[in-house]
């Protein structure tokens, strides 16, 4: 059985270490799957080199991000990835204007079981030399937005704060979760959405502030 693999996007700061931790924990607890959350290698390069790349040094951190995630699946039911080589990508066509890692690296989403985006709602805290600030954040999100749609490549929204946001996550990941020791995810998934109100106002556009808008009240 080959190992489901589960990537997480998102602009800096908005929660994917802490998500993919929590995740792998909550999934290994709740089913007994095999989980394992793999970490950003970008922030171990920064932080043994002591500064961030350079342009030539994008395409070996993005290589080394998919063999890590690769390596992972080989004796893991889930793996949990706190960013993948999509993101190396965004940003050295941010930085460096250098769009030639974007193809491979929507190649390998196109191969993940699924994509989460992490929402703009929540704080930024600085964390490390690979931080720019919260004035990237929007500029971060449209590109990963657009690297996605340009790659054919689907995605479910995280928002929320707390175990609100892991929850969010855990609907979007329970269906594509193989057979599993324990059922305990998928009855509380099931106890969960028969909880949930009658009706839910959603919407077909691609606008964060859209999106935002909707964590925070009801629709006009």
């Amino acid at each position: 059985m080959s190992a489901v693999i589960v990537a997480i996007l998102g602009a800096e700061s908005t929660g994917k270490t802490s998500l993919a931790l929590a995740l792998a924990e909550q999934i290994s607890a709740l089913t007994g799957l095999r989980c394992v959350a793999v970490p950003e290698l970008l922030r171990g390069w920064c932080e043994r080199e002591g500064r961030t790349p350079r342009p030539e040094e994008q395409a070996g951190i993005a290589a080394a991000q998919t063999a890590a995630i690769d390596a992972a699946a080989l004796d893991h039911d889930v793996v949990l990835c706190d960013t993948t080589a999509l993101m190396t990508a965004i940003y050295s066509d941010y930085i460096f204007g250098d769009r030639s890692l974007i193809e491979s690296g929507q190649t390998f989403h196109r191969r993940c079981d699924l994509t989460l985006l992490t929402a703009l709602d929540i704080d930024w805290e600085a964390d490390g030399l690979q931080r720019e600030g919260p004035h990237v954040r929007p500029p971060i999100d449209a590109l990963i937005r657009q690297a996605l749609m340009d790659g054919a490549v689907a995605w479910s929204m995280v928002s929320g704060m707390g175990q609100a946001r892991v929850d969010a996550a855990l609907d979007a990941i329970t269906p594509v979760l193989p057979a599993a020791p324990k059922p305990g995810l998928f009855t509380r998934l099931a106890e969960r959405q028969a909880a949930q109100p009658e009706w839910r106002w959603t919407c077909d556009c691609d606008v964060p502030e859209c999106e935002h808008a909707a964590m925070t009240g009801p629709p006009p």
